[in-house]
Formats: structure tokens, C-alpha cells, sequence
């Protein structure tokens, strides 16, 4: 069966659009629960009768993850505290963290969501999913984990880190689906050369899902060649529950955003008005299927694009454009915006390079720099051969980027590993007082 949920993963635009609307009025009743959306709804001047149709939303403001920190820990909570059977909250390593609240209802929903997505990609009961993500307090640990058992699917709650470990279970366990970072997927294949393994030979891996990472498309080609699977975009948030907003169908065309949990707008991230369908702007999304903390026009501060279009596989939910970094991510060189995914679609377009690439900002006599390092895949000494290479890549990186970087290739292993999300900037430069 290809669908999980035929009914809701087939509804047409009309039909979606019709319960998207009925479940935001109930939310918006669920919010006003709460002293912050009736505060913001008094201030504005509206109340939830004003919210009549679908584009009526554009009435009511955004709210942003700062909204969450002052009103830290439980004030946005729309249901009795007695009512919430778990919590989940960021690391709050820059201050104040974000805490995001859960009912036992809206646990069983974002394991039906995740299972969903699994299912979508074509795992099955039977299938050996091992999970690379963190548990705890992150959100990929545990949501990965309950739509896979929700399949029926073996699962391997690996964790993060410990390579060597990872690869032993995949092969002792003859795991089938893995989920990784796209970094760590390189990683691992890294240690797997190393070993002498070879993935496609000595594993039954066929499916890895990734995400959490900004990567190029170029990047994904790269790493299902390396592993021999087939690798699926996801995306998800704390915010939004984890895991299980957005999924690749088997078509890898954009991620179906589940329409029938969010409803999706994409801002200008400055003037924060609509941009038109197909062009990229900031991700806000708004819950429609939470109970314990429901959440209407969050800015995810996420770039991406809405694919216009209808998908092959027969579903009308929208489809999400890969994310392009996020607004806050953004490096200004010489008055030039530039993204780091635009610096890594080059580099994954050369086969003698690894994955693995280090941005480094300096600024020199009021002067800003930019230094791209990326490993080479193989040993080589043939200098002229590696001048032109790195000639090839300064000239597509001009062209992309508009200014003129400075390329060093370095030997593989030359650049510091992560077992977590992967460093790719370092800014040096000190602010002139």
C-alpha cells in the first residue's frame, strides 16, 4: 500500500483548505487559554470570531522563538499542566531555552505524522531502523523512534556518535534505514572506507534519511553514491513537535509539508509580507493538531520556497523546497549576501573533493576575507594538476558568489570532525568600535 492514510494523504486543495480552516478555529479557541495569544489578540484588536477564512490569518501576529523565552517555562501552555506528559527544550546554551509541551494526544500524533513520512519513503515492518540522532531533550531522538516502532519496524536507538559502534550495529543488526545528518552520513562512510567496508557489499542498508543540516542537492547525489541508498530530505523543529513536519515522497522533488497539522506561509524575513508561490522567503508555520501548546505564525527564521506544481505521487499537500540556510545564517562580504549551502553546491560538483569544507571570515586592514578549505578524497601530489582544480573552483565560486575567496585544499582528515551538526563557518572578524 502506498499510502499510510490514503484518506488525509489524497485529500484535494479544496479539502484540505476546508479542514485546515475548521482545526484553526479550534485552535484559536485553545490559544486563548492562554494570557499571551488573549494579550496579543486584545492589543490588535481582534478576537477569534475575526477569523473567518484562511487568508483572515495575516491578522494575527507572529510570533517568534523570543515569545517563547520570555514566557519560559509554561506560559504558553493552553492546557492544565496536569494534562502535559512530557516537555521538550533546546539547550539554552545562549541564554534562556525554549520549552515545548506535550499532551499524551499530541504524542500519538507526531508518531502518526513520523510514521507517515517513514511509510511514505517506502519502509515497512520488517525493516531494521537504527537512529543516529540524539535522545533526550532533542527531538530527532525520540521522534524518529516512535514512527519507526509505530511501522512495526525493528529500531535501534544507536544515539549519536561512536562511529565505530554505528557501523558494527548496522552490520551486526543488518540494518536497512538509517537516520543521520548529512555530515555524519559522509562520517561515516569515512570510517567505513577506513575499515574496509564497503557499504553496498557488507551492509543491507537501502534507505537513509537526513536533515536537521542545510545541504545542496549536489551533497545528497554525493552521499547516496557513497552508501549506495537512497536518501530522503526531512525536515522538522522543536517547535513544531520534531520531526515529521515535511518529507521527501519517493519522487525526491521537495518535502510534502503535512498540511493537515500546519498551515504553511512564506515571508519576506525583512518586510515580512507574502512573497509569490515559487520564490524563497522565511518558513512560518502555524500548528492546527496540538493540544498542550499550539503555536499560530511561528517564524522558523528557515529559508526555503514553495514548489508550485502538482507532485506524481498523487499528493496534494505542498511541497517544501530543500532549506537555503536560515535568515540569521546569512554572510555579508563586501555588501554581498551570500549562504553557505551556495559555497557547498559548488564544491560538491567536483568529484576528486570530499564533503567535508570549513568557511573561514577574517578581516585584514578593514578588508573582509574568505577562506573555502576542503578536503581532497584522494592523495595526490600532482601540483599542477591540484592549481588547476583549485583555479576551477575560485572561478565557479566567483560566478556563484560574486566575490573572489581564497581556496586551500587540504589532505582528507585535515579538518576538525563533529559528531553533531557540522561547523561549516568560522567568523573571526572582530567589529570595529
Amino acid at each position: 500500500m502506498y499510502y499510510l492514510r490514503k484518506q488525509m494523504e489524497t485529500l484535494t486543495r479544496a479539502e484540505l483548505e476546508a479542514l485546515q480552516l475548521e482545526r484553526l478555529e479550534e485552535t484559536i479557541e485553545r490559544c486563548m487559554n492562554t494570557f499571551f495569544y488573549r494579550s496579543r489578540f486584545e492589543a490588535c484588536g481582534i478576537v477569534p470570531k475575526d477569523i473567518r477564512t484562511l487568508d483572515d490569518l495575516h491578522k494575527i501576529p507572529f510570533t517568534t522563538k523570543q515569545d517563547l523565552r520570555d514566557n519560559y517555562p509554561f506560559g504558553l501552555a493552553a492546557v492544565p499542566m496536569s494534562d502535559v506528559v512530557r516537555l521538550h527544550s533546546s539547550s539554552g546554551t545562549t541564554g534562556t531555552p525554549t520549552v515545548i509541551l506535550h499532551t499524551q494526544k499530541d504524542l500519538d500524533e507526531w508518531a502518526n505524522a513520523v510514521a507517515r513520512c517513514l511509510h511514505m519513503v517506502g519502509l515497512r515492518r520488517g525493516d531494521v531502523f537504527q537512529n543516529s540522532s540524539g535522545y533526550g531533550m532533542f527531538t530527532g531522538g525520540l521522534g524518529f523512534q516512535y514512527g519507526a516502532e509505530r511501522l512495526g519496524m525493528l529500531t535501534v536507538p544507536a544515539a549519536a556518535g561512536n562511529t565505530l559502534r554505528q557501523i558494527k550495529f548496522i552490520m551486526d543488526f543488518g540494518t536497512t534505514a538509517l537516520h543521520a545528518i548529512p555530515s555524519y552520513a559522509s562520517r561515516l562512510h569515512e570510517v567505513m572506507e577506513e575499515m574496509g567496508v564497503n557499504p553496498e557489499r557488507d551492509t543491507k542498508l537501502h534507505t537513509l534519511i537526513i536533515g536537521a543540516e542545510p545541504h545542496s542537492e549536489e551533497q545528497r547525489r554525493k552521499i547516496e553514491r557513497m552508501l549506495g541508498v537512497k536518501a530522503y530530505n526531512s525536515f522538522g523543529m522543536s517547535e513544531m513537535c520534531g520531526p515529521g513536519v515535511a518529507f521527501e515522497c519517493k519522487e525526491q522533488n521537495g518535502m510534502h509539508i503535512w498540511e493537515d497539522y500546519y498551515i504553511v506561509e512564506i515571508v519576506d524575513p525583512v518586510t515580512l509580507e507574502p512573497v509569490p508561490e515559487g520564490e524563497v522567503g522565511e518558513l512560518v508555520l502555524t500548528t492546527i493538531n496540538r493540544e498542550a501548546m499550539p503555536l499560530l505564525r511561528y517564524r522558523t527564521r528557515d529559508l526555503t520556497r514553495i514548489l508550485p506544481g502538482e507532485c506524481p505521487c498523487g499528493r496534494h499537500h505542498k511541497r517544501l523546497d530543500r532549506m537555503k540556510g536560515r535568515s540569521d545564517d546569512m554572510m555579508i562580504l563586501k555588501g554581498v549576501n551570500i549562504f553557505p549551502i551556495q559555497i557547498e553546491t559548488i564544491l560538491m560538483q567536483f568529484e576528486e573533493l570530499c564533503t567535508d569544507y570549513l568557511i573561514t571570515l577574517t578581516n585584514e586592514e578593514a578588508n573582509d576575507l574568505m577562506t573555502v578549505e576542503v578536503e581532497l578524497k584522494e592523495f595526490s601530489d600532482d601540483y599542477p594538476r591540484l592549481q588547476s582544480l583549485t583555479r576551477e573552483i575560485i572561478h565557479r565560486l566567483k560566478d556563484e558568489i560574486l566575490i573572489t575567496p581564497l581556496v586551500r585544499i587540504v589532505p582528507k582528515g585535515s579538518l576538525p570532525k563533529q559528531e553533531g551538526k557540522a561547523v561549516r563557518v568560522r567568523d573571526l572578524r572582530r567589529t570595529l568600535i
